[in-house]
């Protein structure tokens, strides 16, 4: 027989589907704040083997927002610089795990527009500034092993439904006979919100990328590029000597694994944007080639980032539960490419939204959604 367990009153019960930066991280917040058991229900983890079905572990992360004229967007990224600055000061809870007119960038620190002549290729404009870079499978470990020290648990559920957690929790999943009734969810399930029951968002779509990873510990700065026609280039140094070249953004592309044509496209792009990525002594003998990068080349990559038409879903609803009347959904996913971006600004909108449901309760007419819309389509 099942038993209901009573939740102490100070103490609600709260379910996180998803474990990516944006899923980690939410935990994580939600965590901290001491009044919440938190667990993560997710199919796949940062310690799985890599593959198009983890996008997390592909991102280049560097913190250099996009967010232009969009308010919300520009908060979201900037609460999250601000934090992973901290993060990775001397002495941070993250230092060592690598978190090293464009006036909506300008509280960067050391912020300056570049001079004609020190403009690449095609630019017609450039600045540069101090910021964070992520080695991401290693940020990503930070942030589970973080979220389970804090005694937050993690649980691989092949989830179909979000119902399946509204009416004994995660005990059809544990094998427990006893469980608590869960106060709240939050869904952080990236592109896996277009087919989970119970959320089914049909804006969700995937935003196919692309790079290449190399070995130049020679390289201490990195270099990005937008041109007119969308075409983005980066190159971001990490901080175990590693360097992520990128990228692409091709809407709706399900392709898993990288396409040679499109590794070979990269590298050229990479190398004319950041020549010294070339080893040291190739580019004193001469001009380098693409042919340069074979030997350092670690391994292509690809991942489907989490596109959403009408950009980031941040909102609550609230859902039927079995013989509970209703219990509030907290939506935080659709973040394309700005996952690690706004990962924390997200994550504290996201809280301030499920402790306002837990506070006021269900409306009266619950079907209603409240929230915060963004007209940002993603990236």
């Amino acid at each position: 027989m099942n038993m209901a367990l009573s939740n102490d009153d100070q103490i609600k019960e709260i379910i996180v589907i998803g474990a990516g930066v944006v899923g980690l991280t939410t935990a994580l917040k939600i965590q901290e704040q001491g009044a919440y058991r938190v667990t993560i229900v997710a199919e796949t983890l940062p310690t799985d083997p890599k593959s198009s079905r983890y996008t997390s572990h592909w991102a280049g992360a560097h913190h250099v927002s996009h967010a232009y004229d969009d308010q919300r967007q520009r908060k979201l990224d900037q609460d999250t610089f601000h934090a992973l600055w901290q993060l990775s000061e001397p002495g941070g809870a993250a230092e060592g795990y690598d978190l090293t007119d464009a006036e909506w960038l300008h509280y960067m620190p050391d912020f300056k527009y570049l001079d004609t002549n020190e403009l690449r290729g095609p630019a017609k404009m450039g600045f540069s500034f101090s910021t964070v870079t992520m080695n991401t499978p290693v940020y990503l470990n930070w942030l589970m092993s973080s979220f389970l020290a804090k005694n937050g648990t993690i649980l691989r559920v092949s989830l179909q439904h979000i119902g399946q957690l509204l009416e004994r929790g995660t005990s059809p999943y544990t094998g427990a006979h006893s469980y608590r009734d869960v106060d709240a969810i939050v869904v952080c399930a990236g592109l896996g919100a277009r087919s989970l029951g119970g959320v089914e968002d049909k804006d969700v779509y995937p935003i196919r990328g692309q790079t290449v990873l190399l070995r130049a510990p020679w390289i201490k700065f990195g270099r990005t590029m937008t041109e007119a026609d969308g075409t983005y280039t980066y190159t971001m140094p990490r901080s175990n000597g590693d360097v992520l070249c990128g990228g692409t953004r091709v809407p709706n592309d399900w392709y898993p694994i990288p396409r040679p044509e499109i590794t070979e496209d990269i590298l050229a792009r990479a190398l004319q944007l950041t020549p010294e990525l070339a080893p040291p002594q190739t580019r004193v003998d001469r001009e380098p080639t693409v042919k340069d990068l074979r030997p350092i080349i670690i391994e292509p990559g690809c991942g489907l980032r989490p596109g959403r038409k009408g950009g980031i879903r941040l909102e609550v609803e609230w859902v039927d539960a079995p013989a509970r009347g209703k219990v509030p959904v907290v939506y935080n996913y659709g973040h394309s490419g700005y996952g690690f971006l706004s990962s924390w600004g997200s994550a504290s909108m996201a809280l301030d939204l499920l402790e306002g449901a837990l506070t006021t309760g269900a409306p009266t007419n619950a079907d209603i959604c409240v929230g915060h819309p963004s007209g940002n389509p993603g990236n």
